[in-house]
């Protein structure tokens, strides 16, 4: 079944962000590289396999893209459908959310709508732009609230071939 996009499952590419090698690279259906980002810019804290509301860690984990705002802030934001299911049944499990947290996010997932994003364990994760930032600040260190960030060119660039559904592995 296609998409608004033209680009249906089996061919729609998709992308690895690598933090250990600070790359983004996006990959065919067929996995040759497409593209490739050096010197992307990660959450300030770090990565986490469970990331938490206000850690400024990077989740680790395969994401597909759920939203896209081409006017926010920073340029145009590829949203995420973090958190997933795994994390939500620990965190559950765990007491980081409540039982009613819980059921909107089995609601959710259900209906195939993004998860809650106002939970303790966060949201609002993507990959995006600088913006209107000091463009000086992606060469120097890890700045964002847990997004992946890239250049304004780049983010740009990705836009041909990121689109709703596609595929993000971050490791």
């Amino acid at each position: 079944m296609g998409s608004a996009s033209g680009w249906t499952a089996e061919s729609q590419p998709w992308v690895l962000i690598d933090t250990k090698y600070n790359s983004l690279t996006v990959f065919s259906a067929n996995d040759k590289v497409l593209v490739r980002f050096y010197n992307i810019a990660i959450g300030s804290g770090g990565t986490a396999k469970e990331h938490l509301r206000g850690d400024d860690t990077t989740p680790l984990g395969t994401f597909h893209v759920a939203w896209i705002n081409r006017h926010s802030r920073f340029g145009t934001f590829f949203g995420l459908d973090y958190p997933g299911s795994g994390l939500t049944i620990r965190a559950y499990i765990d007491g980081t959310i409540s039982e009613t947290e819980f059921d909107r996010f089995v609601s959710a997932f259900r209906h195939h709508r993004l998860p809650p994003q106002d939970t303790p364990l966060g949201g609002q994760i993507g990959i995006h732009g600088v913006g209107s930032g000091n463009p000086k600040v992606q060469d120097a260190i890890d700045w964002t609230d847990g997004c992946v960030a890239v250049t304004n060119r780049e983010i740009g660039i990705l836009s041909r071939w990121v689109h709703l559904g596609t595929k993000v592995i971050i490791r």
